[in-house]
């Protein structure tokens, strides 16, 4: 693939593989080298790659990582999720402990097996080893072996030519032995991107220039089954943020499912493996933790009647358990987060709503917001709709009935006349901030009044500058340029106003955002967040949201267009 990108902003990494190369170490801490960084047990750079002359340069495609130098190269690859295998020709590299400290209960220690020779280390951090193997060569210095204390542990290779092979696993395992060659390791490795991307993107062309490179992000940042991540999963990124959050898969399994059917509902459900005795989703999902101290926003009603747009295979076991779950996550809000005798539910902090920060949570944190009630009367609406073509009619008509019910009790309790507003649970008081957040009943499209979705489109022109919608309006004494939700531009709310404006009948608007957010990504990449005034990535440089909001507005682009171009007219870039 022609896929080049840089590794200080994505990680070099397979599917399945619970690690990757990257320079970045710890929450924004990039080290002068690639370290091999695991994120089993929470995210811990293990291994050190040191070239042995200074200033190699790194060129990082989906199939092979190079660092080049006059006096020679070091290239890796995957050869399974893993195992990297590497080879030299004329430049040395050390593969070291990134701790170079061994207590009784921290660091990595290093042995050679006696088995096969292989060069072991053992990390407390991961709980895992990782096995070097020499293929090829014989210039090769082991330091630190056995050394207990502070030491340098590692392996040091001559300038070659040399190959190793470096696994990560539990326990013991029998010798390594290679299944093909270093090149049909990078062609095997190639080849199964080509195939991931031509099944999400197939649509590609000119004018969406970073599409592979989504692909690459998403199809990078996925995971095997391990710890309490209960099927194949799209972290957020193998950056920092290596996590599941239960909102953020939504948008992921929607990217993924024209192409890849079963990872993209398996994307969806991972939550609801983990959904809890009240029928509340965990806040994240991570290989060794569950957090249940928040939760995220009900948006699963609407990412499931999209799915089932681009899934029209699921098959009727499948839809029952998926109602069945939404369902309970329904209720979890109707009850649980319904007051007695209130007719909304409520939040109790900005990180239930998804937008920890905004400016909406100032004022008081235990709210009634409109954006919560307008998910839950999507989330209604899917449920009838679900219930009727499963032959539910009955819970068909209640669900109809609940839907009504919340979205009058959202016009009647938190509209203005202008605006919504937030409303505190304790108090009783209402207020309004210029927080994107309020104009989040968007996604309701045709279903608010002709009125009230033209002051909200208003509003929301009001937020969209050069780069896309900032999330706090630009002119707001309260606005920050990396202020997290109180100003940059996110891909989840960026996706959500989109469609609900297309459906609200604002088609202008719609498109205009989606062609400044797909040039913002084109620009800027795949940042967690951008800075709203400059287009600047901001925080975690390679997040699958934001890469899978780029495949969905990118592919209904082109959608869109070829449906009114005549054929034989070349795309619009």
């Amino acid at each position: 693939m022609s896929t080049v990108f840089a590794i200080r902003d994505i990680p070099f990494s397979h599917p399945g593989s619970w690690f990757g190369i990257s320079p970045v170490i710890a929450e924004g801490t990039l080290a002068d080298d690639l370290h091999l960084v695991s994120h089993q047990n929470g995210l811990h750079a293990v291994l050190r790659f040191v070239p042995a002359t200074a200033g190699a340069t790194v060129t990082a495609t989906p199939a092979r990582l190079e660092w080049a130098h006059d006096a020679g190269r070091v290239e890796l690859t995957y050869e399974a999720p893993d195992t990297v295998r590497l080879r030299g020709a004329g430049l040395g590299l050390a593969v070291l402990a990134a701790e170079p400290t061994l207590t009784p209960f921290s660091g990595t220690y290093l042995y050679r097996d006696p088995l096969d020779g292989a060069l072991v280390f053992t990390n407390y951090g991961t709980g895992r080893r990782y096995r070097i193997t020499v293929l090829t060569g014989d210039d090769i210095d082991v330091r630190g072996a056995q050394a207990l204390g502070t030491a340098e542990r590692g392996v040091v290779l001559g300038a070659g030519p040399w190959e190793i092979a470096v696994e990560e696993y539990a326990g013991d395992r029998p010798p390594y032995r290679p299944a093909l060659g270093f090149d049909e390791a990078v062609k095997a490795a190639d080849a199964r991107f080509v195939a991931f991307a031509d099944a999400v993107a197939p649509w590609r062309d000119g004018s969406t220039p970073a599409a592979e490179l989504a692909a690459y992000v998403l199809w990078s940042a996925t995971v095997a089954p391990a710890g309490f991540v209960t099927r194949p999963a799209v972290l957020m990124s193998k950056h920092w943020m290596d996590k599941v959050w239960s909102w953020d898969h939504c948008f992921n399994a929607l990217a993924l499912a024209p192409g890849r059917a079963q990872l993209a509902w398996d994307q969806f459900r991972i939550v609801f493996d983990h959904q809890d005795d009240a029928g509340g989703l965990p806040d994240s999902i991570a290989h060794s933790e569950v957090l249940y101290n928040f939760v995220k926003p009900p948006i699963h009603g609407w990412a499931l009647a999209r799915l089932r747009e681009r899934l029209p295979d699921l098959d009727r076991a499948e839809l029952m358990s998926a109602y069945a779950h939404l369902v309970r996550w329904t209720n979890f809000w109707l009850t649980v987060r319904r007051a007695p005798g209130e007719d909304l539910p409520h939040y109790h902090h900005g990180n239930d709503s998804g937008w920890d920060n905004a400016t909406l949570f100032d004022p008081g944190r235990v709210v009634q917001s409109a954006d919560l009630a307008a998910f839950l009367v999507l989330q209604t609406r899917e449920l009838a709709a679900l219930a009727a073509h499963l032959g539910l009619d009955h819970e068909s008509q209640v669900w109809t009935g609940c839907a009504d019910q919340l979205r009058a009790a959202l016009l009647e309790r938190l509209w203005a006349g202008d605006r919504f507003v937030a409303r505190s649970c304790e108090t009783g008081h209402t207020w309004s901030t210029d927080s994107l957040l309020y104009l989040m009943p968007i996604v309701l499209g045709r279903e608010l009044p002709a009125l009230v979705r033209t002051r909200l489109a208003e509003r929301i022109g009001e937020h969209l500058t050069e780069h896309g919608l900032a999330t706090e309006r630009p002119t707001s004494g309260l606005y920050e340029d990396d202020g997290y939700w109180r100003g940059p531009i996110w891909a989840p709310s960026t996706v959500l106003i989109e469609d609900g404006l297309r459906r609200a009948g604002h088609i202008d608007l719609a498109d205009e955002i989606s062609v400044r957010f797909r040039a913002l990504c084109e620009r800027s990449g795949f940042a967690e967040n951008f800075d709203a005034r400059t287009g600047a990535g901001l925080r975690d440089r390679a997040y699958t949201w934001t890469a899978s909001a780029y495949l969905i507005l990118a592919a209904a682009h082109v959608e869109r267009h070829r449906r009114q171009t005549p054929k034989g007219i070349p795309p619009r870039t």
